[in-house]
């Protein structure tokens, strides 16, 4: 369990001090009320990336407006209401619900992935739904000679992440229309119920030799190559083409 979450709810409540405390700043010093709460909204959303569940991430996100229409301190139109929730679909698009939530990979949690999945001088290695880029950032540990590639549906995410990872390609996209075939090893770090439709891509699409890894969840229909373990203890299976 991360320290943040031990803290719970601690984050959420400062998160919500900060946004009041910015959103009655930025009042004072004449800005419009409406420009005052998306500043404030914005504050929330992009902290809410702190929470380890979506659930956390809503409470982050949508509390300090919640408390702000609750209180009544300020009046604005109706359709302001919703420039929260706006400003969330647009760090969690509606599809990011039906993948995994923005949990990071440990920087170390792939060290000794090349030992047991060996690749070449210029391999092309995708980060599957990279989110922020810690996936990325772990790859790199792993193998520092790869041309590692993200893709992330979120464009915020996306930018936030080419920012963290100036080193790799990042790119806007659908991991689950992107074509895998290029890859010598596909990166993933879902949950339980897209890897199903993780091992129907893979199996249609990579390549003889190329490898699928998967931190936590396994692919039960695939016999795994190899099972690590990284060193907070949890499993990093290995799969490679053919999957037999």
């Amino acid at each position: 369990m991360s320290r943040l979450s031990r803290l719970w709810p601690l984050p959420a409540v400062l998160t919500w001090l900060a946004a009041w405390g910015l959103f009655t700043s930025l009042l004072r010093s004449g800005l419009s009320p409406l420009l005052a709460l998306g500043s404030a909204c914005g504050l929330g959303v992009v902290a809410s990336l702190l929470g380890s569940s979506w659930w956390r991430r809503l409470m982050i996100g949508l509390g300090f407006p919640l408390l702000l229409l609750v209180s009544g301190a300020v009046s604005l139109p109706a359709w302001a209401w919703l420039l929260p929730l706006l400003l969330l679909l647009l760090i969690y698009p509606l599809n990011a619900w039906r993948d995994a939530p923005l949990f990071p990979t440990p920087i170390f949690a792939l060290k000794d992935l090349a030992a047991q999945a060996p690749l070449g001088q210029g391999a092309m290695v995708l980060d599957a739904g990279c989110g922020l880029g810690d996936g990325l950032k772990a790859l790199r540990v792993a193998y520092p000679q790869a041309q590692l590639h993200g893709i992330e549906w979120s464009w915020p995410l996306r930018g936030l992440c080419a920012l963290r990872c100036p080193w790799a390609r990042v790119r806007q996209g659908d991991i689950w229309q992107a074509d895998w075939s290029v890859y010598d090893l596909v990166y993933l770090f879902q949950r339980p119920e897209s890897m199903p439709r993780a091992v129907t891509k893979a199996l249609a699409e990579l390549k003889p030799g190329a490898w699928l890894v998967s931190l936590e969840f396994e692919a039960l229909a695939l016999q795994p190559q190899a099972c690590l373990r990284s060193p907070d203890g949890r499993p990093v299976w290995l799969y490679q083409q053919p999957f037999i």
